[in-house]
């Protein structure tokens, strides 16, 4: 061996140990090397969406005020800066598949091949139950919230509705958001499941708890109309019946 070899050993074992541990697997530092990595990534995705949803944030903000019709701004900033509000969460979706990719690329290398080649499946089907969350929220419940609080006002003679531009946007996220990251119950359930945290059985004992906070939740959220509530519990508890029957019939846990 040259001196030139002999010297560039040291560093090559170095890098490798590293990278890797005793075993082969990554080790603390790579680990964190490749989070930040990702979220650097998805951060960038959603640049290059907010950039693209600029060019329509008009017409974004026009069909996010169908419900309600005209608004108001109280303060100087107010508008711009709930555009600005607008036009980053309209990146953030459209950067949705990437960062979904990226989320899940990021546990790849702990996954066996076939749980590889279900990874493939699952990436796709979390963007769908996600944006199906989403629109069913804002389609079917939020103008049966909207109507629902704003009765109370309708009720007294000296109150009239007159929403903030900021206030009413915040509270579209708020109540619309979380419905995305509900719709993506079946995909935890099974991924629980195939980790071994759940089990059949013990999903079997919880359903009566998740049919029951489902209609507390509906009726949170909804009008007192019972119609309403069981179209809001029902989506909850079939996502949820979907995990379970994966679990048992195809995980077999």
């Amino acid at each position: 061996m040259t001196e030139p070899e002999k010297k560039s050993a040291p560093i090559d074992e170095q890098k490798i140990s590293e990278d890797e541990t005793d075993d082969g697997t990554m080790s603390l530092t790579a680990h964190l090397e490749e989070l930040r990595s990702r979220i650097i990534k998805a951060l960038l995705a959603i640049a290059f969406g907010s950039v693209v949803a600029y060019l329509f944030l008009d017409e974004i903000t026009n069909y996010l005020t169908l419900p309600v019709g005209k608004l108001y701004y109280m303060k100087p900033g107010e508008a711009f800066f709930t555009y600005l509000k607008i036009d980053i969460a309209a990146g953030f979706l459209i950067a949705l598949p990437i960062i979904f990719y990226h989320a899940w690329k990021f546990f790849l290398p702990a996954l066996t091949k076939s749980e590889r080649t279900v990874l493939g499946v699952l990436v796709p089907s979390s963007v769908i139950l996600f944006f199906v969350g989403l629109a069913f929220s804002f389609f079917l419940i939020l103008p049966v919230a909207l109507k629902f609080f704003m009765g109370f006002g309708e009720e007294t003679e000296n109150l009239q509705s007159m929403f903030s531009f900021a206030s009413y946007f915040e509270f579209v996220i708020l109540f619309v958001l979380p419905f995305g990251f509900v719709f993506e119950l079946p995909l935890v359930i099974i991924v629980l499941g195939k980790l071994g945290i759940l089990t059949s059985e013990k999903l079997g004992h919880y359903r009566r708890y998740v049919l029951f906070f489902s209609f507390v939740i509906g009726a949170l959220v909804t009008s007192p109309d019972v119609i309403t509530q069981i179209a809001v519990a029902i989506p909850v508890c079939l996502l949820y019946e979907v995990g379970y029957l994966v679990v048992k019939y195809i995980l077999r846990r």
